[in-house]
């Protein structure tokens, strides 16, 4: 309506107009030109205590010039990566090209990757004669032996307890709580 009259309007005429030319109801209205003002296809402005309505062409037009002149330069840009990554990719494939000394070279490669991991496998089986793995489980051992002499007191403490404090004998506590007989400290 506004591109076609290249005029401006106030609500009111609007809402006169768009019904009887385009067919619309005029309680929608309001509604699709606000609509048209958010997508910024129609310019309002307060003048007074009226808002006025416009959309000329040429602001369109524009806007479109705009944005295919943003588009061409993404286009440039994305043009510009490309031929990049081109040359990138050639040059990346000079000394690359399949020859014979390289498939020897590759294969080479494969052979020693594989007696790598031979020889790790081979280290990994005596891993336990290593003077530090050795170092390691010593002091693992001298740990759990002082905690399990520690647990071992304990018991001996609580048993001792439970035979002042009620008279049970040493048999019927080491049953009921199942404590083997042959319970003893480690040397």
């Amino acid at each position: 309506l506004c591109f076609a009259q290249k005029d401006v309007f106030q609500l009111k005429d609007i809402e006169k107009i768009a019904p009887k030319e385009k067919g619309i109801t005029s309680m929608s209205v309001k509604e699709i030109l606000q609509s048209l003002v958010d997508d910024g296809m129609v310019d309002t402005d307060r003048i007074g205590t009226s808002n006025y309505f416009w959309a000329f062409p040429s602001k369109a037009l524009h806007a479109r010039k705009r944005k295919l002149e943003e588009l061409e330069s993404q286009f440039a840009e994305s043009n510009q990566k490309k031929e990049a990554l081109q040359k990138s990719i050639d040059k990346s494939k000079i000394g690359r090209e399949d020859t014979a000394e390289r498939a020897a070279l590759i294969e080479e490669l494969a052979a020693l990757r594989q007696k790598k991991e031979q020889l790790k496998a081979e280290i990994d089986k005596y891993r336990e004669c290593d003077p530090d793995v050795i170092e390691e489980m010593r002091k693992l051992y001298i740990v759990s032996s002082e905690r399990l002499h520690e647990k071992v007191y304990n018991i001996f403490s609580i048993k001792s307890w439970a035979k002042r404090k009620f008279g049970f004998e040493e048999s019927r506590i080491d049953k009921s709580f199942g404590i083997p007989e042959d319970l003893d400290y480690i040397d």
